[in-house]
């Protein structure tokens, strides 16, 4: 078994975090179903012709959104990365993101997987803290679009979606300001930041994660070096990958839904999935597991056309439905590449020591 160091952020990932994801998830499953069970809904949700060819449209959804990823990282990469290998980067990143907070999301750990792949620890900084901007100008830039074009009642005025409204709107800012201060780093005054950065973390109930801040702006000013000499056709193509890449990822729950019923609105179903995924950035538990669940039958719900009496049972097999094309795999396929990559990449260094 190849060994790493415990502080290292690859001991984070390992056989007891993957049980814990996919148990909250299958758990939290199992009780909405026993709580609004209904045998008729099993009725309304036929395995016919044309419920299999949207099902496997929704699986075509997920594959063109990491197609999108790794498209985008042999961009950021300057193609220095081969297919092979980005699939391999994409596959481990999404895994250690499904096993992590969504808050903290496996950026960290994304930066080992590129720098072992062959790319020098700068540039592969880099290219993750570009994939984090780009990531967030998506978002920034594709809510207040969705505002302009559906009404607020209709976006939030559902469910939990009432409640959490300011929730909504709160985290977009919070997006924003993020985007801001990571422009300003990186394309700006890198240093200027790490500078405002160690001196905010000299407060008090700030000093313990002083250290942190520290890698963070070290981090910050070293893609600075790499990302400031891009052009704009570079930026250009690496957002166009992006916005393929979250927009086929939004438009699975559409076709999901399209291979059991008639969708009215599907700019609609597509708009509170971006927003649901705001919902899910403070979920403590790995991968937002159990908490995806909960909100996808709870604000999605009202867009399934089927009588209150079966909307429970009907949600929930959706939103299992959901979790099964555009979660579970991930935990898969990461967990068979990842021993024998970590047994390949610690051989290497191993051998370049010697």
């Amino acid at each position: 078994m190849t060994n790493y160091n415990n502080d290292s952020p690859l001991s984070k990932i390992n056989g007891t975090r993957i049980f814990f994801a996919v148990l909250i998830g299958l758990g939290i499953v199992a009780l909405l179903l026993v709580k609004d069970f209904n045998k008729e809904a099993f009725k309304l949700m036929p395995l016919t012709y044309s419920a299999v060819l949207f099902l496997g449209l929704a699986i075509l959804f997920m594959v063109f959104r990491d197609l999108g990823y790794m498209i985008r990282i042999r961009i950021l990469s300057k193609n220095d990365l081969s297919w092979r290998q980005s699939f391999r980067v994409i596959m481990l990143w999404e895994f250690s993101s499904a096993l992590m907070p969504s808050a903290v999301g496996g950026t960290t750990i994304a930066m080992i997987f590129v720098n072992k792949e062959g790319i020098n620890l700068g540039r592969s900084t880099a290219v993750v803290m570009a994939t984090s901007f780009l990531d967030e100008l998506y978002f920034i830039l594709m809510f207040p679009l969705l505002l302009l074009i559906i009404k607020v009642n209709r976006l939030f005025d559902v469910g939990i979606g009432g409640e959490f409204i300011w929730f909504a709107v709160i985290g977009y800012f919070l997006k924003l300001i993020y985007t801001v201060i990571l422009s300003y780093g990186l394309f700006v005054n890198p240093r200027g930041l790490k500078w405002l950065l160690l001196l905010l973390f000299k407060l008090p109930f700030l000093r313990k994660f002083r250290y942190g801040a520290y890698i963070t702006g070290t981090d910050i000013v070293t893609s600075s070096t790499q990302l400031k000499q891009e052009k704009f056709g570079f930026w250009l193509k690496a957002f166009i990958a992006t916005f393929f890449s979250w927009t086929s990822r939004y438009w699975v729950v559409n076709a999901l839904m399209l291979a059991f019923f008639t969708i009215p609105d599907h700019f609609l179903l597509f708009a509170r999935q971006l927003v649901m995924s705001n919902m899910m950035l403070l979920s403590p538990t790995p991968g937002a597991s159990g908490v995806s669940e909960y909100i996808f039958t709870q604000y999605l719900g009202d867009l399934i056309p089927v009588q209150a009496a079966v909307l429970g049972s009907v949600s929930v097999l959706l939103a299992f439905l959901w979790r099964l094309i555009s979660y579970y795999p991930y935990l898969i396929i990461g967990a068979l590449i990842l021993p024998n990559w970590l047994k390949i990449s610690f051989r290497r260094k191993h051998n370049k020591k010697t």
